[in-house]
């Protein structure tokens, strides 16, 4: 009697009275309810101009021809992330702007808007930074120059300035007009990092070159012939580009869409159709696909793989369609 007397007594003493749960309760919500965690310090909304202007300072020389841009820790291009920035510290901050950092942040609002070929924002935002003599006024000054005949060139060969519509051997020999001022200006931008800039530009002035001539390939008898020579053309001018491999592709891709026209037009059971003229566009669409697809860390790998399976199946149905009895 005595040990269940004393086990009872027990276990009133360690159970907490109806007071005390309800005030356990409470601190456990407040626990549960309490502030906000800190959030990582990388993902802060940025607070100084200085930060900004220091990450992009470092990559201002980056051969943005040659690799790809830089990533910040958020993923996005580094140009463009440090542009949202700074215009978010400009809305924060409505004084920022009419301080001693005017110069600074015009200045590095160029540097941003030129690598994203917002060439005539640019050139403004030079200028703006001009405005105040510094150590900044006379750089300034070059960069807008050059974001100037920038702008000026990358409307060559464009619908609007040309006008809607402009038949295409304008627009052939206004692309063409763009290229050469854009490698007299390769030659102007020296040593700087605009050189990686002008090629850039170069390389879209060929792409839009040699995207026309496919697309008119059937206006002509040799269309099929100088499509394929603008491709080739510039699979070899940008070998050192960053997106030579997409070149690549586009190559191998008008070699398997002119051997699919050419099957349309011959049937492979026909008298017309022609094996030696079908496997040679066959094995130049294969081995283009195959150069890209066996570049091991290319991004472009996965795709030239998935369209050589593609190529290779429908050219297995021809040889069936043509060997079947």
């Amino acid at each position: 009697m005595r040990r269940r007397r004393r086990r009872s007594e027990t276990s009133r003493r360690g159970r907490p009275s109806p007071a005390w749960r309800a005030a356990l309760l409470g601190l456990a919500f407040a626990a549960g309810c309490g502030g906000t965690p800190e959030p990582d310090p990388r993902y802060r909304p940025t607070e100084s101009v200085l930060e900004v202007v220091a990450v992009l300072h470092r990559h201002v020389p980056d051969d943005t021809y040659r690799l790809p841009p830089a990533h910040d820790y958020t993923g996005r291009n580094v140009y463009r992330a440090s542009l949202l920035r700074l215009e978010n510290l400009e809305r924060a901050h409505p004084g920022l702007g009419s301080g001693v950092l005017d110069d600074v942040i015009a200045f590095a609002k160029g540097r941003a808007l030129e690598r994203l070929r917002a060439f005539e924002l640019a050139a403004t935002s030079y200028r703006r930074a001009a405005e105040t003599p510094g150590e900044l006024r006379d750089q300034a000054l070059r960069s807008a120059a050059l974001c100037d005949a920038l702008a000026e060139a990358q409307g060559l060969g464009s619908e609007d300035a040309l006008g809607a519509p402009a038949d295409l051997p304008s627009r052939l020999a206004a692309l063409d007009v763009r290229v050469a001022k854009l490698a007299a200006l390769e030659q102007q931008a020296g040593a700087s990092h605009y050189v990686a800039i002008v090629r850039e530009e170069i390389e879209h002035a060929q792409v839009a070159r040699a995207n026309l001539v496919v697309a008119a390939r059937g206006l002509s008898p040799d269309g099929d012939l100088r499509a394929l020579a603008a491709l080739q053309q510039l699979v070899v001018d940008q070998r050192e580009s960053k997106n030579a491999n997409t070149h690549l592709l586009s190559l191998a891709d008008l070699y398997a869409e002119l051997a699919r026209e050419y099957v349309d037009a011959n049937p492979p059971a026909s008298l017309g159709f022609d094996p030696p003229r079908f496997e040679e566009l066959v094995d130049s669409a294969a081995r283009l696909y195959e150069s890209v697809a066996n570049q091991d860390g290319a991004p472009e790998k996965l795709e030239a793989n998935q369209k050589l399976e593609a190529f290779l199946a429908f050219t297995l149905r021809v040889d069936r369609d043509r060997f079947t009895p």
